[in-house]
């Protein structure tokens, strides 16, 4: 009773158009759904980049970099339907918006999470600073959501970041390495269980673009026993 007249009085929002849904039973817009590129073949085998050429394997960036990531998975193309809806989720308040993002990252990839049978789901840590002013970090809510859905231990603590980078976007390479250097650190599982050992994880993020941040955390991980480290993210670049 309390739901619906919540419901009522807040209907649930589009994530990517922001109206009011219609139906109510769905959590999208079913045209706004039809407009989002979802990740397909060909991509890339290493970070699920979307390729054009069939006959590639790789995209540029994982050709041309030694990422030590085993694999990762993506939905979405980071184009100007998603840009905006995650700008939402992650600047302005959007909460809601994660049950769209996990139900779909679910469909697409569960059986894939399975077959990889983590110890553990790993959200990409934000500074302290911004996780005060947004109130939430984006990755850990997506975690959340799919480590409750499949029984994956979260550890939300575990990795943190230390450094108050700059924003990622307008950053070349080489600065976004600079950026990231000493970001972050292994907080040696104070938080888990002693008995759970960290063989595989899943990093989890919202965007992945030349994937910095995610070798950033992959390469402590490794640094201290993780033999494999994968991700998993709402929406990825283009690859080339």
């Amino acid at each position: 009773m309390i739901k619906k007249i919540i419901d009522m009085v807040y209907p649930r929002r589009c994530p990517i158009c922001g109206g009011i849904i219609t139906p109510k039973s769905e959590k999208v817009c079913p045209l706004c759904k039809e407009q989002l590129n979802y990740i397909k073949e060909p991509r890339c085998k290493k970070c699920s980049k979307p390729l054009i050429n069939e006959v590639q394997e790789y995209c540029y960036d994982c050709e041309n970099k030694r990422f030590h990531f085993v694999r990762g998975y993506a939905l979405w193309v980071y184009d100007n339907h998603m840009r905006k809806s995650i700008a939402s989720f992650k600047y302005h308040n959007k909460r809601e918006y994660a049950d769209f993002y996990i139900e779909e990252l679910l469909k697409g990839y569960s059986e894939e999470i399975l077959k990889i049978a983590p110890d553990a789901l790993i959200p990409v840590p934000v500074h302290k600073s911004r996780q005060n002013l947004r109130g939430y970090n984006q990755a850990e809510i997506i975690a959340k959501g799919i480590g409750k859905k499949l029984s994956i231990p979260i550890l939300d603590k575990t990795l943190i970041r230390v450094k108050k980078t700059l924003p990622q976007k307008g950053l070349n390479d080489k600065e976004r390495l600079d950026n990231l250097s000493h970001a972050f650190r292994f907080l040696d599982q104070e938080q888990m269980d002693k008995n759970l050992e960290l063989d595989k994880v899943i990093l989890v993020d919202d965007i992945y673009t030349t994937g910095s941040t995610i070798e950033a955390c992959t390469n402590i991980l490794l640094e201290n026993n993780v033999k494999e480290v994968y991700f998993i993210c709402i929406c990825i670049g283009k690859g080339f």
